[in-house]
């Protein structure tokens, strides 16, 4: 048979399928899985962290980044159009990290942790902290609107 008619046939046969991925647990179950996994006042916050971002921006996408060994979850991680923050529980604290923090005004003084670096900052809340939603939202709007300037 000629080298072109082997191509031909080879062309024409249909192609093995591939077996479907398997879908991941849709983010929202993955988050509601880390969040409750400390079962205690630091799921509480971070819970009420995660609405309070919700509230803010009805188009934010949730997502579990950085699963490694050590951290098999993931972190947290609210976005649109770029990434907003990630919410992370630590022993002693709940720490919300915005992506591009130094570049935000904080005219209510949130920013508490990071502050020496020149991209992120944090916000670290302890045990019996009260949480100033109001200006939360407008932290999280301000970083929505930050990233919507980069991406047009």
């Amino acid at each position: 048979m000629p080298d072109m008619t082997k191509r031909r046939m080879a062309a024409s046969k249909p192609k093995p399928r591939k077996a479907a991925p398997q879908k991941a647990a849709p983010a929202s179950a993955s988050i509601d899985a880390a969040i409750g996994a400390s079962g205690d006042w630091r799921a509480e916050t971070l819970s009420r962290l995660r609405k309070i971002i919700r509230q803010a921006d009805a188009d934010v996408v949730e997502e579990m980044k950085w699963r490694k060994p050590s951290n098999p979850a993931g972190v947290p991680a609210w976005s649109h159009d770029g990434l907003i923050c990630t919410g992370e529980t630590y022993k002693g604290f709940v720490k919300l990290t915005f992506a591009k923090g130094a570049s935000l005004s904080d005219p209510a003084g949130l920013f508490n942790s990071s502050l020496e670096g020149s991209t992120r900052r944090a916000i670290d809340f302890r045990e019996g902290d009260k949480i100033d939603a109001k200006a939360l939202k407008a932290l999280v709007r301000s970083a929505v609107a930050l990233n919507a300037s980069k991406s047009a």
